[in-house]
C-alpha cells in the first residue's frame, strides 16, 4: 500500500452497510467491535502509510534498482487487490471474528518477517504475505461494523471509525519518518506487532463469534488468475530483459486475463460478476476509480524520493508534509457530503478530478532546492482538495447504480479498482520514469563533458533513479557534478511524471461527465 491509502477507497463505508446481519451483540460488547474495528483499519492504515517513508532508505540499505524496489509495494497491493473480495466472503463462511483474526495474525507475523529481511526477495515475499493478511484483515475490520450494529446505531459507530481512521492515517507518515529517522527502516515493521497483538486480544476477548454460512462457493482460480495476470504485466513493464522476453511475458498475461474473464463469465458466484458492468453509471465510476486512483498513488509514491534524496528532507520531515493532505481530507469529508446532498454528483464527480489534476500540476512546478511552502505545499493542498471532492460522489454513484442486493459486491469491486490502480500506476511509472531519467541523465553528463565511459556507465545504472552515485575512485570535482546531475534529472523526471497524474486524473473527470447521466442520483435500479 502507497501513501495513497491516506484517501480511503470510495466505498470503504458503503461495505459497512451492505454487511448482512449477524446475531443480536449484547450491549456492553458494541464499544468493544467498534474499538476493534478501527485498531484494525488502523493496521492497514497507518502501515500503508509510513512505509513509503522507508523506501529511500530500504534503497540505499540494500542497494536495489527503483524496478526491484516497486515491488516493495507492489507485491502487497498486488495480494490485496486481487484476494480482499475472497477475503471478505471468508467471513461469512468460516466466521467474522475467526478470519479477521487469522488476518490480523499473519499481517502482525509478516510484518516482523519484513523487519528482518536482509535482501530484497526476501522482503518482497514478506510483503506478498502481508497483503494476504491484509486481504483477511481489511474487508472484516469493515464488516464488523455492519454486522454487529443496527441502522439507528450505524450511523454514528459509522461516523467514530471515519474520524478515528483519518487521524491515524494522518500521523502514519509522520510516525513512519519518526522510526525509520530513529532506528532506521524495520522499525516501520516491528510496531506493527504490538497493534496487531493487542487487536487480536481485544477481538478474541469481546467480539462475538457470529454466524457461520458454509454454503457460498469461493472463486479460488478467478482470484489466482487475476494476481498471476497483472504481476506478469508488472513485471514485463519493468522487466530490463530483451524486448522479445517482455513479448512472451505481456502474452502470458494477456492470456491468464483472458483465463480470468471467462472464468467469471462461467463460474456460478463470481468473485468479478461482470454482469455488473451492463450499468454505464457503474463502468464509469470505476473507470473513474482506476484513473483517478492510478495518478493519486504515482504521485504520491514518487513524491517521497523527490523530498528525501533530492531535497535532502528527513524521513520525519517527508512525512510531515503529507500532513495537509491527510487533514483536509479529514475535516473536508463531512462538506463534501452536504455538496453531494445539494448538487448534481455527476457535477461533483467531474470537478474534483479536475481540481486534482491541478493540484498534480502544480507538484510539477517545484525545482531543485525548493522551499516547502511555496513549492509543495500547494499543490499538496489542492490534490486534497480535489480528492475530497472525488470520495463522496464516487460512493454515490457506485451504490446507486446497481440494485440493493448487489451493493456489496458492487463497493467490494470498487475498492479492489482503487487498489489495483495503485499496482498498476507504480509499475507503469516506474518503467517510463527509468526510461526518461536515462535519457535525461545522459544528456546533462555529456554537457558537463565527463568521460564518455563514465557517463556510459552512470547511463546504464539509471533504475536506481534519484539514489544513483558515482563509482568509487571518481575525483571530487566529478563525483560532485554526477551528484548535481543526477538530482537535476530526477526533478525533470519527476516534473514529467506529475503532469502525466494530471492528465490521467482529469481524463477520470472527462469520464465522469460522459458516462454519468445529469441528475444522477443515488436511486436504484430495480431489482
Amino acid at each position: 500500500m502507497t501513501l495513497a491509502s491516506a484517501v480511503r477507497p470510495p466505498c470503504d463505508q458503503a461495505q459497512i452497510g451492505a454487511q448482512p446481519a449477524q446475531p443480536a451483540c449484547p450491549r456492553r460488547d458494541k464499544p468493544w467491535v467498534l474499538a476493534t474495528a478501527i485498531l484494525g483499519s488502523s493496521l492497514a492504515f497507518i502501515e500503508g502509510s509510513a512505509v513509503n517513508l522507508a523506501l529511500p532508505a530500504i534503497q540505499a540499505d540494500l542497494d536495489v534498482s527503483s524496478a526491484g524496489l516497486q515491488w516493495v509495494v507492489n507485491a502487497y497491493l498486488l495480494m490485496l487487490g486481487s484476494l480482499m473480495l475472497i477475503g471478505g466472503s471468508l467471513g461469512d463462511r468460516y466466521g467474522l471474528r475467526r478470519i479477521f483474526i487469522l488476518g490480523v495474525f499473519i499481517f502482525g507475523a509478516s510484518s516482523v518477517i519484513c523487519g528482518l529481511a536482509d535482501s530484497l526477495p526476501l522482503l518482497i515475499a514478506a510483503r506478498l504475505l502481508q497483503g494476504l493478511g491484509g486481504a483477511l484483515l481489511v474487508p472484516s475490520s469493515l464488516a464488523l461494523i455492519g454486522s454487529y450494529f443496527d441502522e439507528h446505531e450505524r450511523g454514528r459507530a459509522i461516523g467514530t471509525w471515519a474520524g478515528a481512521s483519518a487521524l491515524t492515517t494522518a500521523i502514519g507518515p509522520v510516525i513512519g519518518g519518526w522510526l525509520v529517522d530513529l532506528w532506521g527502516w524495520p522499525a516501520v515493521f516491528y510496531f506493527v506487532p504490538l497493534l496487531a497483538a493487542l487487536t487480536a486480544g481485544i477481538a478474541w476477548w469481546r467480539v462475538p463469534a457470529g454466524a457461520v454460512r458454509r454454503s457460498d462457493k469461493l472463486d479460488y482460480p478467478g482470484a489466482i488468475f487475476l494476481a498471476a495476470a497483472l504481476g506478469l504485466l508488472i513485471y514485463a513493464l519493468v522487466n530490463p530483459g530483451a524486448q522479445a522476453q517482455r513479448l512472451v511475458l505481456l502474452l502470458v498475461a494477456f492470456l491468464l486475463g483472458a483465463c480470468f474473464i471467462w472464468r467469471e463469465l462461467r463460474f456460478t458466484a463470481p468473485m468479478l460478476p461482470l454482469s455488473l458492468f451492463r450499468s454505464r453509471a457503474f463502468s464509469g465510476a470505476n473507470l473513474v476509480t482506476l484513473l483517478l486512483y492510478s495518478a493519486l498513488s504515482g504521485a504520491l509514491y514518487f513524491l517521497p524520493f523527490n523530498l528525501i534524496q533530492v531535497q535532502q528532507y528527513s524521513a520525519l520531515q517527508a512525512g510531515a508534509a503529507f500532513l495537509p493532505l491527510t487533514l483536509i481530507l479529514g475535516f473536508g469529508s463531512t462538506f463534501a457530503g452536504d455538496l453531494i446532498r445539494r448538487f448534481d454528483p455527476r457535477l461533483v464527480l467531474t470537478l474534483g478530478p479536475m481540481v486534482a489534476a491541478a493540484g498534480f500540476m502544480a507538484l510539477a512546478i517545484p525545482g531543485r532546492d525548493a522551499d516547502f511552502v511555496s513549492g509543495f505545499l500547494p499543490g499538496i493542498a489542492i490534490v486534497g482538495v480535489g480528492m475530497t471532492l472525488s470520495v463522496a460522489p464516487l460512493t454515490t454513484v457506485v451504490m446507486g447504480a446497481v440494485p440493493e442486493r448487489q451493493a456489496g459486491v458492487a463497493s467490494g469491486v470498487n475498492n479492489t479498482a482503487a487498489r489495483l490502480a495503485g499496482v498498476i500506476a507504480v509499475g507503469a511509472l516506474t518503467a517510463v520514469a527509468v526510461g526518461y531519467f536515462g535519457g535525461v541523465l545522459e544528456q546533462r553528463l555529456q554537457q558537463a563533458e565527463l568521460p564518455p565511459s563514465l557517463v556510459t556507465q552512470l547511463a546504464g545504472q539509471a533504475s536506481q533513479l534519484a539514489e544513483l552515485q558515482a563509482p568509487a575512485g571518481v575525483p571530487e570535482p566529478a563525483a560532485a557534478t554526477v551528484a548535481s546531475s543526477v538530482a537535476l534529472a530526477y526533478v525533470d523526471t519527476f516534473r514529467m511524471l506529475m503532469v502525466v497524474c494530471g492528465v490521467l486524473a482529469a481524463l477520470s473527470g472527462l469520464i465522469a461527465w460522459v458516462s454519468l447521466q445529469p441528475g444522477q442520483r443515488k436511486k436504484r435500479p430495480q431489482e
